[in-house]
Order: C-alpha cells, then sequence, then structure tokens
C-alpha cells in the first residue's frame, strides 16, 4: 500500500479538524491504529492510556528500533480560518502533532510496501506530549519490555526552518521544564485603608521582579536557565486589595544542578519578600520535562541518513529553552531527536494562527524511512 501526497493531506487535515487533548485522542488512537491494521501491522491500542504501538518485521536480523510521533493537542482557540480548522471549541492542533502522526503513518506504509530493512520497527504513536505526561504513562505500561527496541528517534516540525531542511546536534538539545506555584498569603481588606490590613498585590508584584534576578545575578553566566512567570491570579477586586495571591509559572534548565539552584533560590527570594511584608509562603514546585539529550552517534547517523532525502541537514548551533517528553525514552535507550522545517513564514508553534506545513508531510516521512533503512540496513546495503 503506497499514499499519494493527497491522501497524506486529507488524513492531516482530518485529524486537525478533530483535535483531542492529552490522554483523551480516542478518535484520533482508532484512526491510526485502523490505518496500521490496514497495512498488515501487529498493532496495539491503550498503551499508556491512548498510545499506539505498531510492529513492522522484515528479514533474519535480532535488532528493533523505534520510531516515534506524538497525537495530542492544545487548549488554544484556532484562528486560522482554514477550512480544515478546528471543530473543537477551544482544542487546536498548534504544534503540528496533526502533521507528526501522518509523516509517521506514511513512513509505515513507505516501508510495509517497499522494505528495505533488516529487523523489527516499532511505530510509536504517544498520548500527553504536551504536559509531559504520555511517554512516561507508556514506558509505566511496559512499553520497554513488551515491545523492545534498541534505538529510538522522533522528529518535530520547526516555523522559520526552511522546507526540506533538517537539524540536530548531538548532547543535549531540548532543556527540562519545571513548574512551580508560589502562594502569598496575607489579609486583604478595603482598597482605601491599605494601612490595616496584609494585603498581597504589591508584594506579589515584587516578588515577579525578583524572580529575574535568579537567572540575571545568582547563576553562573554560562548556565543556560529561563525563569518566566506566566499568571497571577488574586481574591481582589475592584474595590478590595487581595490576601491571597498566586504566582504561577515555569523554569527552563539543561541540568539537574541548575535546576536544583533556581529552586533554592526561589525558595529564598519569596521567603525574603513573604517576610518583609508580614505574609506567609508556600512554593510548590515540580520536573515536568526532563533534558532531551541526543546520543552524539545517533546524531550523526540521523544527519547522514537524512541527507539524500532532505535539501539540506546541519547542525543547531546553540540548545533550545522548549521541552520535549521524548526525553523519557531516552533514559532507557539512546536515540535522537530531530527538527524539519516547517518553512519560513510558518506562524510560530503553540500561536492560534499556527498550521502545519502541508508540504512537509512528503520530508517527513522519506527521513523516517531513512533513519529505519539505515539502523537496520540491509544485508549487503
Amino acid at each position: 500500500m503506497s499514499l499519494s501526497h493527497d491522501q497524506l493531506i486529507a488524513w492531516r487535515h482530518d485529524l486537525h479538524r478533530n483535535p483531542e487533548f492529552g490522554f483523551d485522542e480516542h478518535r484520533t488512537a482508532r484512526f491510526v491504529a485502523d490505518q496500521l491494521r490496514a497495512l498488515g501491522m501487529d498493532v496495539t491500542e491503550g498503551v499508556g492510556g491512548t498510545g499506539v504501538v505498531a510492529t513492522l518485521r522484515r528479514g533474519s536480523s535480532n535488532r528493533a528500533i523505534a520510531l516515534r510521533a506524538d497525537m495530542d493537542a492544545l487548549r488554544i482557540t484556532e484562528a486560522t480560518g482554514l477550512p480544515h480548522a478546528s471543530r473543537s471549541p477551544g482544542l487546536m492542533h498548534a504544534c503540528g502533532h496533526d502533521g507528526h502522526t501522518v509523516m509517521l503513518l506514511g513512513a509505515a506504509a513507505l516501508l510495509a510496501h517497499e522494505g528495505g530493512f533488516d529487523g523489527t520497527i516499532r511505530f510509536v504513536f504517544q498520548p500527553a506530549e504536551e504536559w509531559g505526561r504520555g511517554a512516561q504513562a507508556m514506558v509505566d505500561d511496559g512499553l520497554m519490555t513488551r515491545f523492545p527496541f534498541d534505538e529510538v528517534f522522533g522528529l518535530h516540525n520547526m516555523p522559520g526552518l526552511p522546507l526540506g531542511h533538517l537539524e540536530t546536534r548531538a548532547g543535549a538539545i531540548m532543556s527540562a521544564e519545571d513548574i512551580f506555584e508560589i502562594t502569598l498569603t496575607g489579609q486583604g481588606g478595603h482598597a482605601s485603608r491599605p494601612h490595616t490590613i496584609r494585603e498581597a498585590m504589591v508584594p506579589a508584584c515584587a516578588l515577579v521582579l525578583e524572580l529575574q534576578t535568579i537567572v540575571s545575578r545568582r547563576l553562573d553566566p554560562g548556565a543556560t536557565a529561563v525563569v518566566s512567570v506566566t499568571e497571577m491570579l488574586t481574591d481582589g477586586t475592584r474595590n478590595a486589595l487581595p490576601g491571597t495571591a498566586r504566582i504561577l509559572g515555569d523554569a527552563r534548565s539543561f541540568t539537574p544542578q541548575v535546576s536544583a539552584r533556581i529552586e533554592a533560590e526561589m525558595r529564598r527570594i519569596a521567603q525574603g519578600v513573604a517576610a518583609a511584608h508580614g505574609l506567609e509562603m508556600q512554593l510548590g514546585y515540580s520536573r515536568e520535562f526532563v533534558p532531551l539529550v541526543n546520543d552524539s552517534a545517533l546524531a550523526e547517523a540521523v544527519l547522514d541518513a537524512a541527507r539524500p532525502v532532505s535539501v539540506a541537514t546541519g547542525t543547531r548551533a546553540a540548545p533550545m529553552t522548549a521541552s520535549e517528553d521524548f526525553a523519557r525514552f531516552l533514559d532507557h535507550v539512546p536515540g535522537c531527536f530531530a527538527f524539519i522545517g516547517n518553512g519560513e513564514t510558518s506562524a510560530p508553534l503553540h500561536a492560534p494562527n499556527y498550521d502545519f506545513n502541508d508540504a512537509a508531510l512528503a520530508h517527513g516521512l522519506q527521513v523516517h524511512a531513512a533513519i529505519a533503512r539505515a539502523r537496520l540496513p540491509e544485508a549487503g546495503a
């Protein structure tokens, strides 16, 4: 079964119109499983919740690799105005996971039809990447023992990178993500009498600014890190000063040492601000994503495999402070994560006007297939 480009586009548009949030990808998983079964593959659904794993074998080699795609959408209201725009209010494929899913389905069809490899390929369709739970859920559900593989590879589209281009790097390529929530608690009251209460708004505003000194003044300038406050919530109203303020955000880093230093400095600063204003402080700090560290030899192997099917390949100059839970698979086997171009005029990822570029589908599936054939070569190839 070989697929036309029009068929790939039709699949991608169907998935885009019907986005599903992490662990709710029931329709998407059924669609994926149906297509893989039509290719004659051994398919298992419900891995790690809504994950799908398909197995394709050729030849006699005992080696196995995994090719992975993510399936979930984001809680963003789409603003593209396209004919295939989301039909689910408040949900959209704003990161291109619809394209990633179809690229891997296309690669599965190509490899099932043409072969060209010796060994076993696991096609891993993962749920809930966006909130960093899906990969670990699949691992916890026995992915590595039920469907063993020696190496794992993944692709992600990249706005701004020209179509047909591929980039990756050896070592750390994407950062860890830590989530924090700081709660300041005092005594709210009438907006006209701030001297009689212990309001939380002004201290919270001061704390937001002080948190920025963690990166600028407390960390080694050579350490890459970001601390971002993304929300501030209070119990105040137009004429009442709040007695409680919640400050939420995330922190990005590439080493456990930097992550630990950020948490320690955040706690010290927050306690100091709270004490200065007579407030109580609570800090919740969790580590959601671990750093994504590519195997050096496999990064070079991906670049070599992709050159015949890419306009250009290259190594990213610096690691990215975005996060990816593909990194959880790399705790168990070596692998490589790479980026393919979504076009120089593409809207940014996670933007309401973003759309995966259909012209990238063919390139992505060819890269997947090229990696599989390079890592599982036929005798004499």
